[in-house]
């Protein structure tokens, strides 16, 4: 069973389960789908890379959106972005704690063969392919910029 088949299949138990959050979670998330899945030239299929890129998506926005409400003093409306942020990090893969995510990227960069900050681009290409969905490239970022200074 494919990401969007197992979000259709929560939608229900959400509605079994009468859990607003996910369920208003996974009708968005479905919807970002359905967009991307019925674009011109996407051939009505949707890959698990494209769904998961779509998801991680959601969680970025979900989050910056927090923080806004955070540094505007709306807690309510902060804790209700973080609640649908929690519901979309499930479908997610297990994220790499900073200990491994600096083993890899130093692997990277040696098999690369990068040893200034000028070859970041290369090290930032390999990196986000290899470590897509379990790594925030935020973070990638700021390591891999540690480790070539």
């Amino acid at each position: 069973m494919n990401l969007f088949d197992t979000i259709s299949n929560d939608i229900k138990e959400a509605m079994k389960a009468q859990d607003k959050v996910a369920l208003a979670t996974l009708r968005n998330i479905k919807k970002v789908m359905l967009e991307a899945k019925t674009a011109p030239g996407a051939g009505d299929t949707l890959s698990d890379e494209a769904a998961l890129k779509i998801i991680q998506k959601l969680v970025k926005q979900g989050k910056e959106s927090a923080e806004l409400y955070q540094s505007q003093n709306r807690t309510d409306l902060a804790q209700e972005e973080l609640s649908q942020v929690a519901v979309m990090e499930k479908y997610l893969p297990k994220q790499m704690s900073a200990d491994e995510l600096q083993a890899a990227l130093k692997e990277i960069i040696s098999e690369v063969g990068a040893t200034s900050p000028r070859e970041m681009g290369k090290v930032m290409g390999e990196a986000t392919k290899r470590l897509a969905g379990r790594a925030d490239s935020k973070a990638i970022s700021n390591i891999v910029k540690e480790l070539l200074a």
